[in-house]
């Protein structure tokens, strides 16, 4: 039997990074790396400014903030290609994933991905987990103008798989996706992550579900 907020939904849509593999952790490594190569020190406060942009959006923020020398293009290659290797080796999917997505196969839901990350990333992570066959569409922060909380990303995969806004129920697991799927029309599912440990309640207070994992929710 579905868990209740699965009762009248058609489709459901991942946000990836922190809701659909466990990947938060690297983002910031990588920051620290990447900064480091310019002698510059990670800010205490980079996560918060950069919450919710999208890949290009998030590259021009550090071209202009850190006055980086390269272009946001080779900027976005760079992360690529130090991203890359540890989504391979190092980077699981969210505990209880491939069952609750063969749940939901099942029950004839369809399932989307929108997530802030680049397009190129997105396909890879798919296919090295063997999860593109489940997803129909996949909508990244290059498809949409405005990156979240606005509500852009998700309307848009919403059409993709034409559905309805009020049909469909998001997993995310920042404040700022939580607001983007809330502001879309959607239900959301708020997932815990110990990169927004220090969220948790207000996770809790503007999302309608909050799961640990993905385990029994069929």
């Amino acid at each position: 039997m579905r868990h209740e907020m699965l009762q009248n939904t058609d489709a459901v849509i991942f946000d990836m990074d922190g809701s659909l593999v466990d990947s938060m952790w690297m983002w910031k490594a990588i920051d620290i790396e990447y900064l480091g190569s310019f002698g510059i020190p990670l800010p205490k406060d980079l996560q918060t400014q950069i919450e919710g942009m999208s890949f290009g959006e998030t590259a021009l923020y550090f071209k202009e903030h850190f006055s980086i020398p390269d272009s946001p293009e080779q900027i976005k290659e760079t992360w690529n290609r130090m991203a890359w290797d540890k989504y391979i080796h190092e980077v699981p999917l969210k505990k209880g994933i491939p069952d609750f997505l063969e749940g939901c196969r099942r029950q004839g839901i369809l399932l989307g991905i929108a997530t802030s990350n680049s397009r190129e990333l997105a396909e890879n992570v798919a296919a090295v987990h063997s999860l593109r066959n489940y997803f129909s569409s996949i909508v990244t922060g290059s498809d949409v103008e405005r990156g979240k909380p606005a509500p852009d990303i998700y309307l848009k995969t919403a059409g993709e798989l034409g559905v309805s806004p009020e049909r469909c129920l998001v997993f995310e697991d920042i404040v700022a996706g939580i607001l983007a799927g809330k502001n879309a029309g959607m239900r959301v599912c708020a997932v815990e992550d110990a990169y927004s440990a220090h969220d948790r309640d207000k996770k809790r207070n503007l999302a309608d579900y909050y799961i640990e994992d993905y385990l029994n929710l069929f």
